[in-house]
């Protein structure tokens, strides 16, 4: 009898329950006696105890539904070793319900925070599989996370969308695509989508380098310009400051995000009329694109394997175009950023997209 827990932590996507169900599917079709158990919203289920024996019912049916049937919260790594309001030891409460149901494996699908926190119950001992999810794919270690391609196809097509209202007015349209620490999924949208400019975290930009590559466009004869921004595009003035000076700056900002901001700063360099558009959470819903839902049908029938071997303390990843165990405690807390030397960059840059610096 095997017997495992599953849970999902940190921000939803679309191919949470894919995932699950691989999991599922390829331990239940090579194990004669298996249990498993679901976690309600994230590591809260298993600090309080909320859970359930799920059955072959729970399953199916789910390949192609986004969130998560489990439900999912964040749990700051940071707080972790902190008491709840009650006093409450989260870390000896986790690993209590973990012994109190005789698991042999935890199975952790999350992003980084979830994947710190799974490191460090795997230093208290506790068997456990973790799976890269996030839209953001900023796991060190893999070349991929699952929920990434869905999130790339639902930014570009708000791109596409915009195009055209964009080329009617011979307006610029700011386009504001997630990712706060690093801009995979603004860069891979903006490419896909054809922008003319792309802003990410990694690279501040020059907003004298931003209009002029606006400017360029029409005297090109090119009446619009699309700019695909990242939630955490910061200029190069801003990137000077400190964090608790870019913290305090942020607080006192009449903008409601970064984007609102390059706009007005356009329109008072340029005149050139500017609109933000912002896609926010329909990055991460509706149902998981093909492409997800092969890889994590694969990452969770490796996670399987890994578990029928007893293999424990790794995270399932996928390195050119194979299912591969890296070890936790190498990856957890590293963050995989878009170099701004990368091959990638450097393309696109031949291409003539701008990226303001």
């Amino acid at each position: 009898m095997k017997r495992i827990g599953m849970l999902t932590s940190g921000g939803d996507c679309q191919a949470l329950n894919a995932t699950m169900r691989g999991v599922v599917k390829g331990l239940s079709n090579n194990l004669d006696e298996l249990e498993v158990y679901g976690f309600y919203e994230g590591y809260k289920g298993l600090i309080y105890g909320k859970y359930r024996l799920l059955t072959s019912a729970d399953f199916s049916g789910i390949l192609t539904k986004g969130g998560t049937i489990l439900g999912t919260s964040r749990q700051p790594f940071k707080l972790m070793h902190d008491p709840d309001e009650n006093g409450l030891n989260k870390v000896e409460a986790m690993k209590h319900t973990y012994y109190k149901l005789n698991l042999d494996c935890l199975v952790i699908l999350g992003g980084n925070g979830t994947q710190k926190t799974a490191n460090l119950l795997r230093e208290e001992g506790l068997n456990i599989i973790h799976l890269p999810k996030t839209i953001d794919n900023d796991i060190y270690g893999t070349d991929v996370t699952f929920g990434f391609q869905s999130a790339i196809n639902i930014a570009s097509e708000a791109i596409d969308c915009i195009h055209t209202t964009a080329a009617s007015h011979n307006r610029v349209f700011i386009i504001e695509v997630m990712g706060h620490k690093v801009g995979w999924l603004t860069l891979y949208a903006g490419i896909a989508a054809g922008a003319d400019i792309i802003l990410l975290p990694e690279i501040p930009y020059d907003i004298d380098k931003v209009t002029k590559a606006i400017e360029k466009r029409a005297k090109a004869g090119k009446g619009f310009t699309i700019l695909a921004v990242a939630e955490g595009a910061i200029s190069k003035k801003d990137a000077k400051l400190s964090k608790k000076e870019y913290k305090k700056k942020l607080e006192n900002s009449p903008y409601p995000s970064v984007s609102y901001e390059v706009a007005a700063q356009i329109q008072k360099k340029i005149g050139v009329d500017t609109r933000v558009t912002v896609p926010g959470h329909t990055q991460r819903g509706g149902a998981p694109c093909p492409y997800d839902r092969v890889l994590c049908s694969r990452l969770g029938a490796a996670a399987a394997q890994a578990i029928i071997d007893e293999d424990y303390g790794n995270m399932i990843a996928m390195k050119a175009n194979k299912t591969v165990r890296v070890p936790l405690e190498k990856v957890a807390g590293k963050l995989k950023v878009v170099e701004k030397d990368s091959q990638i960059i450097k393309e696109a840059k031949f291409m003539g997209i701008s990226f303001g610096d």
